[in-house]
């Protein structure tokens, strides 16, 4: 094996380098009330409780209706 050759670890900064940009942070203030707050805060973990409360509610009644019109009510 011959001698390894030194690996640059140098950052580039030529005419053609690419730029690096600052990361930024937007913050957006808003005067919520209380529910509004409440639900921005908490938003991710409701709507899928919500959603899948409101799909087995319509199951419900779907299969209650279901049995009365099988019982001939």
């Amino acid at each position: 094996m011959g001698k390894q050759k030194k690996k640059r670890n140098k950052a580039y900064t030529g005419v053609d380098a690419t730029i690096t940009r600052p990361i930024i942070t937007r913050i957006s203030a808003s005067n919520r009330n209380k529910f509004a707050q409440w639900w921005f805060e908490y938003k991710r973990i409701m709507k899928p409780i919500l959603i899948a409360s409101g799909v087995v509610l319509v199951l419900i009644v779907l299969i209650v209706e279901i049995i009365r019109i099988a019982n001939g009510g």
